[in-house]
């Protein structure tokens, strides 16, 4: 980058914004918002006001005519691979919210035109940035499990979401499906994240328990098999708590095992080693802009990028295919993606 500081304009101003404005509020001495576009003026106004910065109605007048060096994507699912395809063919790098896109035929589209226009983007998975997640990945990598076997991560919480406030989400062709593709695209992240693997198989049990107006499911099982071997196993729910104890994640491998409920990290090695940390809660969120900053700022490649976007939305079409059709399914590897 030219500058040292990274100028953003928001694409999107509502929901998940909030959280990533807070988050740039931590990191102004790397990146900040310089301007926001969102389709509903009064937002855009607003939320222009609130941040001291020029607002746009059509985020290809902010692409065109602001001072800004990248672009980050808080729209609702089905908008994702337009902005992308549209911020990449005007150069801006670009943070994108999950999921990265919803079908193969999108997930071609980005990769070309990410690759095209040479910029960086990086997925907004926020959860890799958990202290205790980094940890566990340190001891995977260093070998402390030897050849991992399974995975298991769990992301479930009772959401009172009704049809009054559930908008986009409840409709399968702006979401993408439905609990799965959302909150469980963190779960599917980290599960890929720990394995160390690619995805080549799933299936899944999907389940509307409780949020019953909604089109798609509001709870999933589902399996992954990696190409190292790796069994995933991820729990996803709208409709309830999980039970007390439950981990959010863990992975056992050849050496020993480590469990997490998201803030402290047990492992036991076979050797008798036993050890627990306690982490302090961070802002995801603002790890995540501050990560984002110091890669375009220093060349640096995201920890996620298109390519691991695209390996996760194929596990969760994997998975639906699976939940359809009562099969293990095969995921679309990258590389056919972009054949």
């Amino acid at each position: 980058m030219t500058s040292t500081l990274i100028r953003v304009g928001l694409i999107g101003g509502g929901g998940i914004a909030t959280a990533h404005i807070a988050g740039y509020a931590q990191n102004r001495d790397i990146i900040r918002i310089a301007a926001v576009a969102d389709a509903v003026a009064a937002t855009a106004e607003s939320r222009g006001a609130e941040l001291g910065v020029p607002s746009f109605t059509d985020y290809s007048a902010m692409l065109r005519d602001a001072d800004i060096d990248a672009v980050d994507i808080c729209l609702p699912h089905h908008l994702h691979r337009d902005a992308i395809v549209a911020a990449a063919a005007a150069g801006k790098h670009i943070l994108c919210e999950k999921p990265l896109c919803l079908s193969p035929d999108e997930a071609r589209d980005v990769q070309a035109a990410v690759a095209e226009a040479g910029v960086t983007l990086m997925c907004a998975h926020n959860q890799l940035f958990m202290p205790a997640v980094a940890r566990a990945k340190e001891l995977i990598e260093s070998g402390a499990l030897g050849s991992v076997y399974e995975v298991r991560t769990t992301d479930s919480f009772r959401n009172e979401f009704d049809p009054s406030n559930m908008g986009w989400r409840a409709h399968a062709s702006t979401s993408g499906g439905g609990e799965l593709i959302d909150t469980g695209y963190h779960p599917s992240y980290l599960l890929m994240h720990l394995a160390g693997g690619v995805p080549v198989q799933a299936t899944a049990m999907l389940s509307t328990h409780r949020l019953t107006f909604m089109e798609g499911e509001d709870s999933a099982q589902a399996l992954f098999r990696f190409d190292n071997g790796a069994v995933g196993q991820l729990v996803t729910s709208w409709a309830y708590e999980p039970a007390a104890g439950t981990e959010r994640f863990s992975a056992v491998g050849e050496l020993g095992s480590l469990t997490s409920d998201g803030t402290t990290l047990r492992w036991n090695l076979l050797d008798g080693t036993s050890e627990t940390e306690t982490f302090e809660e961070v802002d995801t969120f603002a790890a995540e802009i501050g990560a984002f900053g110091r890669c375009l700022r220093d060349g640096q490649r995201p920890i996620h990028t298109e390519r691991e976007g695209i390996a996760v939305l194929g596990m969760i079409l994997a998975a639906y295919e699976g939940a359809r059709s009562g099969s293990i399914a095969d995921v679309l590897q990258v590389d056919s993606v972009s054949a």
